[in-house]
């Protein structure tokens, strides 16, 4: 947009400035017609030649100071020959339109003092001055100049209104990747919770299907069947996390809201890790955004503890509604810092990101004596 103002600028500022330069040339004319003497046709050609002196200037309309200052000084030099002034004269008030149409204010300024000192030296030199007269001229050069400085003033305008829509259109198209960009996060954490979670605890009961297949059948089975369960579990939240992503399509009819602090005793209570929910203080009703994150803490400690903990390991989850913090703490009895790490995990780093978009902290390592702690704090944010 303001590329198409600046391409369309100049050529408007002569559709404006012809029809004078027009107006001057069709007056010298007639008045060079009406010329007599003896050498009537010398005289003719000495006007028509000093219109088109006087007026070819207004053709350089990039450099309207130099354009009014050789009008200016054409102008000076018929005053110093004592020629009469004729209506090519007329340009001076075009060039000083132009002036200030397309330069600052000092210039404008500076070309109006100017016009009005050729106004002077035309009454002096060419008629007996008076105060009435100068005044009638000066109103004429004043409501030209006037006339520049309000297209002038208008083209800043409309050339503001468009920086600031150009602005504010970058400014939303910024807003609008940001946006992007974190709920690309967003959906990445919550695909890595979701397939760590339950493709975990999957290899777990399938490895412990294959060691009881021959030993104990029913406890082979059972496994299976927690294999089933889990594998629809995730296929579920899956299935909601691409619905977000294919959010163009048709909405889907799933409503199922996601999971919070309702379900963690499901959670604990159907982990592979055998585990025990503790919660202390009154449960508060937080934003769903901070339950969830208190959910996913919850279900990647209990998956760190299944994958690195060892045989037999337990869990214990400790939820603390009674400070001024929500104090989450889910600790183990595994191997601890025995445990293997894995290079390429992102456990930790989904729980810190899910923390501080609350502004909380979280803490996690090997603890004295053996086992593992993982502990979260969050500010308690009432829901809206």
């Amino acid at each position: 947009m303001r590329a198409w103002s600046r391409r369309h600028e100049k050529p408007a500022t002569v559709s404006r400035m012809a029809p004078l330069a027009l107006l001057c040339l069709l007056l010298a004319i007639p008045y060079a017609a009406s010329v007599s003497g003896p050498d009537l046709l010398l005289a003719q050609a000495r006007y028509l030649g000093l219109s088109a002196i006087l007026l070819l200037p207004l053709a350089w309309r990039r450099r309207p100071l130099t354009s009014f200052a050789v009008i200016a000084l054409i102008s000076f030099g018929q005053w110093l020959a004592h020629a009469a002034p004729i209506p090519a004269n007329g340009a001076i008030l075009v060039a000083l339109w132009a002036v200030a149409y397309q330069c600052v204010f000092r210039w404008a300024l500076a070309a109006l003092l100017v016009t009005e000192l050729g106004v002077f030296l035309a009454l002096v030199n060419w008629q007996t001055p008076t105060l009435g007269m100068f005044f009638s001229g000066s109103v004429f050069v004043v409501t030209v100049w006037l006339a520049g400085l309000y297209a002038s003033t208008r083209r800043r305008y409309l050339e503001g209104l468009e920086e600031r829509a150009e602005r504010a259109e970058r400014e939303r198209d910024q807003q609008a990747r940001m946006a992007a960009a974190a709920e690309r996060a967003r959906i990445a954490r919550e695909l890595h919770d979701v397939v760590a979670h339950n493709v975990s605890v999957m290899v777990v009961q399938a490895d412990g299907a294959g060691y009881a297949l021959d030993s104990d059948p029913e406890e082979a089975r059972q496994a299976v069947r927690n294999i089933s369960k889990t594998g629809r579990a995730a296929l579920a939240e899956m299935r909601r996390l691409v619905g977000v992503l294919r959010g163009d399509e048709a909405p889907s009819t799933d409503y199922t809201p996601q999971p919070g602090l309702g379900q963690l005793e499901e959670l604990v209570r159907g982990s592979a890790v055998p585990a025990l929910l503790r919660v202390g203080g009154a449960p508060a009703e937080l934003p769903e955004g901070q339950q969830l994150a208190v959910y996913r803490i919850v279900q990647e400690a209990l998956t760190n503890a299944l994958k690195h903990g060892g045989p037999g390991v337990r869990a214990l989850v400790e939820v603390d509604y009674g400070g001024p913090d929500l104090v989450v703490r889910v600790t183990d009895d595994g191997r601890g810092a025995a445990a293997p790490r894995s290079p390429d995990g992102h456990g930790l780093i989904g729980m810190r990101e899910r923390v501080v978009m609350y502004g909380g902290t979280v803490a996690a390592g090997p603890r004295q004596g053996g086992g593992f702690e993982v502990l979260a704090r969050l500010p308690m944010v009432k829901a809206a």
